[in-house]
Parts: C-alpha cells; sequence; structure tokens
C-alpha cells in the first residue's frame, strides 16, 4: 500500500527535515523480543506518500469507569496506531508483539521532536467479556495511567457493539459462543496494526511480518511532514 512522489514535489525545508531524519542513527535493536527481523532499511520520512485507504470505524467504547465514548475520540486530532488485542494472548507474534511494539514506539516518539505530542496509541479488545474496564487497565499498567504519550486501553459493552467496527476496519475474526449460543468474542487470526492520520483516515496496515518500529516511526514522520505542509499551504497569503 507504499507509494511514493519526488522529493522535489515537496517545500525546500521539509525536504531537509526528511534528510536529517534519515541520518539518524538506525534503532538500537531490530524490536521487541520475538519481532520478525527488519532486513531491509526504511524509506526516508518524506520521501514517499501513504495515500488514504479508508474512513476509521466507528462504535461506542469503554475506557476505565469511564463514560462510554465514540471511538472517533480516539482516532482524530492525532497520529494514531491503533491494534485489536487479547489481555491474556500468549502468541508470541501477536498481542505481545503489538505491546511491545507501541512500547517502543512510545519511548522513540517521545524522545523525537518531530513527533512529541502528536502521537497517541489505542489498543482495543477482541473480548468484552473477559477484558473488562478494569481488566485493560490493568492490562496497561503505568502505559494506561501515564499522560506523556496517551495510550488508551479500550474495550465495549458486548461483541454486539465490537463487531460493527472490526467489520468496518476490515479485521477478519470469528465469533465463540458460550453453550447457550450467546457470543463471548472474536477470535482473530492474523495481527493488524492501524495507522490513522488525524483526519481519522487509515493511512496503513501492518501485518505481524511488517511491524517493525523503524519503518512505523519514519511514517509518522512521513504522516507528520505532510500535516506541516499542508498547514503552511494554508497559511500561504492568496496571490
Amino acid at each position: 500500500m507504499r507509494g511514493g512522489f519526488p522529493m522535489g514535489a515537496m517545500p525546500a525545508f521539509l525536504a531537509g527535515v526528511a534528510v536529517g531524519l534519515a541520518a539518524l542513527p538506525p534503532a538500537q535493536a531490530q524490536g521487541p523480543a520475538g519481532a520478525p527481523r527488519q532486513d531491509f532499511v526504511a524509506p526516508a520520512p518524506g520521501s514517499y506518500a501513504l495515500p488514504p485507504i479508508q474512513p476509521a470505524a466507528d462504535g461506542w467504547v469503554l475506557e476505565g469507569n469511564r463514560l462510554p465514548r465514540r471511538l472517533k475520540a480516539y482516532t482524530h486530532g492525532a497520529f494514531t496506531l491503533l491494534s485489536f488485542i487479547y489481555t491474556y494472548c500468549s502468541d508470541p507474534i501477536g498481542c505481545p508483539l503489538a505491546y511491545a511494539t507501541f512500547d517502543t514506539i512510545k519511548r522513540r516518539a517521545l524522545a523525537d521532536p518531530a513527533l512529541r505530542g502528536q502521537v497517541r496509541l489505542v489498543s482495543l479488545s477482541f473480548d468484552p467479556v473477559n477484558d473488562t474496564p478494569e481488566a485493560m487497565q490493568a492490562y496497561g499498567g503505568e502505559h494506561a495511567r501515564s499522560t506523556e504519550l496517551r495510550w488508551h486501553f479500550l474495550t465495549t459493552y458486548s461483541t454486539r457493539f465490537l463487531k460493527p467496527i472490526l467489520d468496518d476496519f476490515g479485521q477478519d475474526v470469528e465469533i465463540e459462543r458460550d453453550a447457550g449460543g450467546a457470543p463471548t468474542r472474536a477470535r482473530a487470526h492474523m495481527l493488524k496494526v492501524f495507522l490513522l492520520d488525524r483526519q481519522g483516515q487509515v493511512r496503513e496496515i501492518y501485518s505481524a511480518a511488517f511491524l517493525h518500529p523503524e519503518v512505523i516511526l519514519n511514517d509518522l514522520r512521513t504522516l507528520a511532514m505532510e500535516s506541516a505542509a499542508r498547514s503552511m499551504a494554508k497559511a500561504r497569503p492568496s496571490p
């Protein structure tokens, strides 16, 4: 889903930013333990485009003991990484990989002036029966309480509220049912992480095989540069 556009099409100062970012030292490690090996160099920020793929899904979600909110409150206004998880998942290339990758992205984004204050993380449960708002807060631990870079740990009332969100994101699942036939949770077969822009548009979808922090960080920087260029164009006086 990656495209590209010539650097000459960008404002000169943004091209300079891209060169500076490309010159930054690579990550000190390939990524979280168990992560897929990155055997390629991530393209420089701003040297490619991330065309919109689809609008983010919306629906009612719960966080902590707060009143229900629309999911769009967590998918607009910042560059957002969103994944669907189980708190009890033990697959090393599933939810634990997403958690560890988000942890890395959080630390790196806080240390990057180009991203600080612009990034949000969202983990939304596949299993509203087991993963109550309290369970999700416990799963998030200090990340759920920190306000440095907001990482929201969300769930839903029930599978009935969750399924439309999954469908609209294109997250393939099977619905498991109890002995009485009532839906209990959604079971996924493939990890997906969604990158959203400030307008709530999905701009990239990562599978486990491509969940590399350096790639994701450069995608975030690319969106930040795009947003800065758009702001400059709006601020420029009309001829």
